[in-house]
């Protein structure tokens, strides 16, 4: 079953270009169907993965029979799970400088693992693709079509009757619960969602850390990866999690950064100008998928009953940023004035569950004050409205509130800014 994603736009927008389109992600994200999908309309294509022993083997003991069986006789070459190959990036540069007019597509694991096998030997060859979960508006396609297509046409300054509103609500709680992998996603029904979850957890996730870091015991990643995920939004404390894994600080560094390069979790930085007031060095934490974090604290109860609602929504919202290609950091000063997001080092966001009025609070207020940002978004359950705060216009939307709007003020921002320095 095939869920329509947002990258196969760029990707068929490549398809007459030279350069080898990688595309990368966790496991269970759907990497080899996309390929299959864009493979199976393509004419003069074909499609192999380097998980056959067989042709792993010929690529990597004898590459002129592979380029003669399956690249000389075809314009189109999808190579998927290219992280298998020996020396695999040499091996590509040699048939890709070669044999002239190729077209060539390669998937992999994780940013790690296909950086180290060919990236480095590409340079200059390569566009590099992230395949993340669903977003809201793939999941949202696969559950409701009509409301998906109501959803495309929404103007962010609409008003909607409540039984819309309640609609979209009911599908995001199910989203943010479990997540947006695919398998997940066409699960008949929760208690199956909660196995696959569990799945990916315990067979791809840790059997590829552990296998990655050469651990005999992955209960070490495990503890980390818990902690983690009760601090969804928190700035992290690295004395804290040192102890909680048992290991020491450069070890512990060598962890996250590996959870960063699987897409587990993302470590978030500080967004500051003036080091004396507000500088906090350590980032806060967010997971790529809040269905897998939520696997990982075996909590799956309604959003309604549970504590962690909030940073839920806030964990949601950096998804669906991250998603969409946008740089996020936070503000925070040594006062304790706190902005959740800034995007692209421009932009605030703050995200809220329900508001009773349109209100600004005093830190997003000191940031508006200090930086005058044009624009300012405001995620929450029951407010859409825009009013301004001396120069700059708040936007108060939804949660699920298209990101089109969003997306267009940081270009703009970006247009606007290209040539100022921000000492």
């Amino acid at each position: 079953m095939y869920i329509k994603r947002d990258l196969e736009r760029p990707i068929k927008k490549y398809l007459s270009t030279p350069e080898i389109i990688a595309i990368v992600g966790a496991r269970q994200v759907g990497k080899t169907t996309l390929l299959k999908h864009v493979q199976k309309k393509i004419k003069n294509s074909v499609f192999i993965t380097l998980e056959d022993a067989e042709i792993r083997n010929l690529f990597n003991r004898d590459i002129k029979s592979f380029i003669e069986l399956y690249v000389n006789p075809y314009r189109y070459i999808f190579i998927d799970e290219f992280h298998y190959a020996k020396n695999g990036g040499q091996s590509l540069k040699f048939i890709y400088d070669t044999v002239k007019g190729k077209k060539f597509f390669i998937s992999g694991s994780s940013v790690l693992e296909l950086t180290v096998s060919a990236v480095k030997y590409l340079v200059g060859r390569i566009f590099s693709f992230t395949l993340y979960p669903l977003n809201f508006q793939e999941y949202l396609s696969f559950k409701d079509s009509n409301l998906y297509n109501y959803y495309q046409k929404l103007n962010e300054k609409r008003l909607l009757e409540q039984v819309v509103v309640e609609k979209f609500y009911s599908l995001l709680e199910e989203f943010i619960i479990y997540g947006g992998y695919p398998r997940v996603v066409i699960s008949k029904d929760k208690e199956e969602k909660e196995d696959v979850l569990r799945n990916i957890v315990n067979i791809y996730l840790l059997r590829d850390i552990r296998d990655i870091l050469g651990l005999s015991e992955d209960y070490k990643i495990l503890n980390l990866i818990k902690a983690l995920a009760l601090q969804i939004g928190n700035v992290i404390s690295y004395q804290e999690l040192s102890t909680t894994v048992q290991q020491n600080f450069p070890l512990l560094k060598k962890y996250l950064n590996l959870l960063e390069k699987t897409y587990i979790a993302k470590l978030v930085n500080p967004f500051f100008t003036n080091k004396r007031t507000e500088l906090v060095k350590n980032p806060k934490v967010y997971f790529y998928d809040t269905g897998l974090r939520n696997a990982v604290i075996r909590d799956f109860k309604k959003l309604d009953i549970r504590q962690d609602k909030g940073v839920l929504y806030e964990n949601f919202i950096f998804g669906e940023l991250t998603k969409k290609n946008l740089t996020l950091k936070y503000w925070r000063t040594k006062s304790k004035a706190e902005v959740d997001f800034i995007m692209n080092d421009k932009i605030p966001v703050e995200v809220k569950s329900a508001l009773l009025k349109p209100i600004i609070g005093k830190s997003l207020f000191s940031f508006i004050q200090k930086y005058h940002p044009e624009d300012t978004f405001i995620f929450n359950e029951n407010i859409l409205k825009e009013m301004r705060v001396k120069d700059t216009t708040v936007h108060f939307l939804y949660h699920f509130s298209h990101l089109r709007e969003v997306k267009n003020k940081v270009e703009k921002e970006k247009r606007l800014s290209k040539n100022i320095v921000i000492e």
